[in-house]
């Protein structure tokens, strides 16, 4: 009898915005003339830059041809990529990396949540709050969160983001083995600065701690003084794994594509205190589930780093930027509470009067016809404030933004 990994069955019912989904439309069913405007889920509505749009069409004009046909690739990404990758992102900040610790993906998604399969399930772990859910749900999986106590895992230590740290998590007052990093943050758009990452770096190098370190959206920082890698951290290849993706950067949420960092200096401890590096484990784990991403979707994150392709996904950057800064001033003129949406597409709106997160979100919905997050869904400490994203178009953005300026008249 082949018996279910019982641990799926721990999972709450619904992802998060499959829960959002069926309220949005609950409401579209009862109200069929309303016209809604989404700020809630973190998709991109800018179509893809041109030099990206060349890059792909030329190589599906490759593929029709039996002299520059291409079958499977390589499962670690195609090295015109991974160069690229390193000569643009990483070695301007001084960090120096081998193409082998690249590893292109089909989005930081998938590997945010297939990089735990390297670490053995009682490991413990710490995140912190709120956070990407995929983080939690990924360890729930494999059975490494323990039992569900009033909306906290037993087993995953909680670090609270909030008013009073600036939303960076304090450094546990006891060891946990891998702990979840991601800056600019989802879902706060919170960033850190050097000295706090290096607090964190140092504390994973005196504590031999694992850190998952997701930069998705690193391309939306405005000032130079934050870090766009953890690597730009003395030390910290030692014992980070970095999360990169072309979603946000350049629009490829439907194209998928993006990179995993597992520098070969990262070793962890067997049980008996040989350390291994992760580097070939997880390039074995790869050559084994993962046939590698399309050769297309490499040559449009190729053009990305072209001087055509830079402009142009600066330009479609500024526009999600400068929607980010419509609706936060506005927001903050209407007396909220606003934080993020200046170095992210993010906006963490506090919700006024001690409102909870999903009754606001119902509120919104019911008076505004505008979609937000709850900001619960990202974890504990969310509760009490919601999520907005700046990736719609431009007069949505400032159609909802009125909308709710009315609402609250």
């Amino acid at each position: 009898m082949a018996l279910i990994n019982d641990h799926f069955l721990k999972l709450t019912k619904n992802y998060l915005f499959a829960d959002i989904a069926k309220k949005v439309n609950i409401f579209k069913a009862t109200n069929p003339k309303a016209n809604i405007i989404s700020l809630g889920i973190g998709d991109v509505t800018q179509p893809l830059a041109p030099a990206v749009l060349e890059a792909m069409h030329k190589a599906v004009d490759e593929m029709g041809s039996s002299e520059t046909f291409r079958g499977y690739g390589p499962e670690q990404g195609y090295d015109f990529l991974r160069e690229a990758i390193i000569k643009n992102d990483f070695a301007p900040r001084g960090v120096k990396l081998d193409p082998s610790e690249v590893f292109v993906n089909d989005g930081a998604k998938s590997d945010t949540g297939n990089i735990q399969e390297l670490v053995r399930w009682d490991n413990s772990v710490g995140v912190a709050d709120p956070i990407y859910p995929v983080y939690i749900d990924s360890n729930i999986m494999i059975g490494r969160a323990g039992i569900n106590q009033d909306g906290r895992w037993s087993n995953i230590t909680y670090l609270p983001c909030n008013e009073q740290n600036d939303f960076v998590p304090s450094i546990p007052d006891h060891k946990v083995d891998i702990v979840y990093l991601c800056y600019p943050n989802n879902p706060t758009g919170t960033v850190i600065t050097k000295e706090e990452l290096k607090k964190w770096v140092d504390y994973a190098i005196k504590n031999d701690v694992l850190i998952f370190y997701d930069a998705a959206y690193e391309s939306y920082i405005q000032d130079d003084k934050i870090p766009h890698s953890i690597y730009e951290i003395r030390g910290a290849k030692k014992v980070a794994i970095e999360f990169h993706s072309y979603s946000k950067t350049a629009g490829f949420t439907g194209v998928r594509c993006g990179y995993t960092v597992v520098p070969k200096e990262l070793t962890v401890a067997a049980l008996d205190g040989t350390r291994y590096q992760l580097n070939p484990l997880w390039e074995r784990r790869q050559c084994t589930k993962f046939n590698g991403t399309s050769y297309i979707s490499q040559r449009g994150a190729e053009a990305i780093y072209s001087p055509e392709g830079k402009k142009q996904v600066k330009e479609v950057i500024d526009y999600y930027m400068t929607n980010a800064k419509i609706m936060r001033e506005a927001l903050v003129g209407c007396g909220f509470k606003v934080y993020g949406g200046e170095h992210a597409p993010y906006l963490w709106v506090k919700t006024p009067n001690g409102e909870t997160s999903w009754r606001f979100f119902e509120q919104m919905l019911y008076s505004a016809h505008v979609v937000c997050t709850p900001g619960v869904g990202f974890g504990p400490a969310g509760e009490g404030y919601i999520r907005l994203t700046s990736f719609g178009n431009r007069e949505n953005c400032e159609e909802a933004i009125d909308r709710i300026k009315k609402w609250l008249m």
